[in-house]
């Protein structure tokens, strides 16, 4: 937003340098990020924020400027005055609103015999200085108006409209309007329109039509202001990809207590500069406004912003912001706000005005009291574990976006029928809240081979969403994609290895045991590229190799991918990030290993825990430390070997002492598992 110097003075006296006044403006919240001397005059570039609509006119800065400096806003008696003046009927002309919703408020002035020609120096001079450029004295009139009130105005030809009525309604479907650009645009429902008996004559909010817009030909104009839905105008703007400054206010909300004066203030300005008489003036919609009324405690304000302001410098402050204050007790007040305060709606509210006014730099700097209390671990505390353990494994993390393409999904194998649709997406790329992790992270893999990468190891962390019972369900999951070949040079040579599900495996095995979640298992389905994880039997991830037509769709070519996915919501409540400390055993153990061969079909994780159940309490610890497939090796067969740690707690354990349990452990292996001692 950029205000003038001497335009702000037409409204605050103001003595302070512009300099002075920068700084000022930018402690009370509004950053002024430029200050440029041009033409006699200064020009403030000013950020506004999106609550702050109010500032984004002359008037909304000069009332700031006035509270900043301790000055009297100068304002004309017809801007104070309570409500709209207004006639709301008139033979000659009529105004229909299709849906209030729509619009709460329109204004139309019809001027008659006007002189259409070049703007005054002056007016030139202001809008150049804002960064407009100036059309005509009609058009300049409405754009001077826009700036210093914040109320977006439109001149149309009066005598190029059909009919003595306006309709404000929606486009028809596939309705055509040609726009001042000189565009051709296609409208629709969605689209808020002005429209004369025949057709589309503005886009509402956003563009008028290029058929009636005012020239040097035009004689008798229609003067338009009006209070649009702000969620209809931005909609309008975004898919007709046009941008203007009366679109920019309109998103962010217009007040109503300026409309009929905007509209007087230009007619004023037209008579005056362009001749020409104002002859009917109809207004349709809301005019009556109900201020919003707020309950204040003079002792919470202090309390919260941790500095003593006495209850009568609370009110001059809030009176300077134009807050009308009325005392209920000595220290509680009733502030009524005023229509232009949008973002005000609660009592924080106006305390944050009042910090404000009041200087962040008055307010001392002190640190909060520390109240130790007992250490919960919450949701976001296993996220981070789990973070550190996975960089740790070697693993590298990925941030995705959450909205993604329908296509995505299809091509991710993912069903369509529980997914969350964006009804207005800003583009194709965003059209559904993604349902899984997985399709994003194959593109992901996709990406980095063809970067040359020969190994991808990466995760992500992320919600997924889905309908559930008819309502939205949003649930954190922990994604991981591994492809191509890890490399490791050692002294022997080169060593290759094919990413594979026994690398995922391995992967989830380290997770849950530095997570210390206990009695999880891996169930393979009858397709043995998916492998469900189990926690407690309850069912809480899938890991799974993928299949070559899948993978061609991401043009991965030959590479291996394989995935999983868990949901940590679910793993939360059987993990333990509490660590206990064991003492180092007092005995020696004893290791002894045994070389088998076993068929494929033999679940590995059945055969540990039954060598577990069967070797206790002696046998502390069974592992697999050697897995074979080759020549030697009979098909249908494997070749594994696994190390056994036998230790007691009570003595030194002798030979003869754990011969009988690693016999009675070698029968279980031949004789339930069908396993061949070499």
């Amino acid at each position: 937003m950029k205000v003038t110097y001497n335009w702000l003075k037409d409204f605050v006296e103001i003595k302070i340098p512009a300099e002075k006044l920068a700084d000022k403006l930018t402690m009370a919240g509004l950053e002024v990020t430029s200050l440029e001397g041009r033409d006699g005059d200064f020009v403030f570039e000013i950020e506004i924020t999106s609550n702050r609509p109010d500032c984004l006119s002359i008037i909304g800065i000069a009332r700031e400027v006035a509270a900043i400096t301790g000055k009297k806003l100068k304002l004309p008696v017809r801007f104070l005055a309570k409500h709209p003046i207004a006639v709301t009927r008139h033979p000659d002309f009529q105004i229909k609103i299709e849906d209030k919703k729509d619009c709460s408020l329109y204004n139309a002035r019809i001027i008659k015999d006007v002189k259409v020609s070049a703007s005054p120096d002056w007016i030139k001079q202001r809008l150049e200085l804002v960064g407009l450029r100036s059309v005509n004295n009609i058009v300049d009139i409405t754009n001077y108006i826009l700036f210093e009130c914040g109320e977006p105005l439109h001149a149309f030809d009066l005598d190029r409209l059909n009919g003595d009525t306006i309709f404000v309604r929606r486009a028809k479907d596939k309705e055509k309007i040609i726009t001042i650009d000189g565009e051709p645009r296609t409208l629709a429902p969605s689209n808020l329109v002005i429209a004369d008996k025949e057709k589309a004559v503005a886009i509402a909010g956003v563009m008028g039509g290029k058929d009636t817009e005012v020239t040097e030909g035009t004689n008798n104009v229609l003067l338009e202001a009006a209070v649009f839905n702000p969620v209809l105008v931005r909609r309008a703007r975004q898919a007709l990809g046009v941008q203007s400054e009366s679109a920019y206010r309109f998103e962010r909300g217009i007040d109503l207590g300026i409309v009929e004066f905007a509209s007087y203030k230009a007619a004023q300005l037209i008579e005056s500069v362009a001749g020409g008489k104002c002859t009917v003036v109809l207004t349709s919609g809301m005019l009556k406004i109900k201020p919003a009324k707020i309950n204040l405690e003079s002792g919470r304000v202090s309390k919260i912003l941790g500095v003593n302001i006495p209850p009568p410098k609370i009110k001059k402050i809030l009176e300077e912001l134009a807050f009308k204050t009325k005392i209920n007790s000595k220290k509680k007040f009733e502030v009524t706000v005023p229509s232009y305060r949008q973002d005000v709606k609660l009592e924080i509210d106006l305390m944050e005005e009042i910090a404000r006014l009041f200087g962040y730099e008055n307010i001392p700097s002190q640190l909060p009291a520390v109240k130790p209390q007992l250490t919960q671990v919450t949701a976001r505390d296993f996220v981070l574990e789990i973070k550190d353990i996975l960089l740790g494994l070697g693993l590298n993390e990925v941030i995705t976006y959450n909205l993604i393409d329908s296509d995505l999904l299809t091509d991710g194998g993912q069903e369509r029928d529980r997914i969350i649709e964006i009804l207005n997406p800003l583009s194709k790329e965003q059209e559904v809240l993604r349902p899984a992790l997985i399709p994003s992270l194959l593109r992901c893999i996709a990406n980095n081979l063809n970067q040359k990468q020969e190994y991808v190891n990466i995760f992500e962390i992320a919600n997924s969403f889905s309908w559930s019972e008819s309502l939205p369900k949003e649930e954190l999951f922990l994604g991981i994609a591994l492809s191509g070949v890890k490399s490791w040079l050692l002294k022997q040579g080169l060593i290759k290895d094919e990413v594979s599900l026994l690398h995922l495996k391995g992967i989830v095995e380290a997770l849950f045991g530095r997570l210390g979640i206990k009695n999880y298992i891996f169930q393979a389905e009858a397709d043995s590229l998916i492998i469900d994880i189990y926690v407690e039997r309850e069912k809480v991830g899938t890991m799974r190799g993928l299949r070559r037509e899948m993978l061609d769709k991401f043009s991965i070519k030959n590479k291996e991918v394989c995935v999983l996915e868990v949901s940590l919501e679910r793993i939360f409540t059987f993990g333990r990030l509490k660590k206990e400390f064991l003492s180092p055993p007092k005995y020696p153990a004893i290791a002894r290993d045994i070389s088998f061969i076993l068929r494929d079909n033999v679940l590995i994780q059945e055969l540990l825990a039954a060598l577990q159940e069967k070797g206790k309490p002696q046998l502390r610890e069974v592992k697999i430390i050697d897995y074979y497939h080759g020549e030697q090796i009979p098909p249908g067969y494997r070749g594994l070997t696994i190390s056994l740690t036998y230790r007691s707690d009570e003595r030194t354990l002798t030979e003869a002492e754990i011969q009988p349990t690693h016999a009675s452990l070698c029968n279980i292996l031949t004789e339930k598992f069908q396993a061949k001692i070499r």
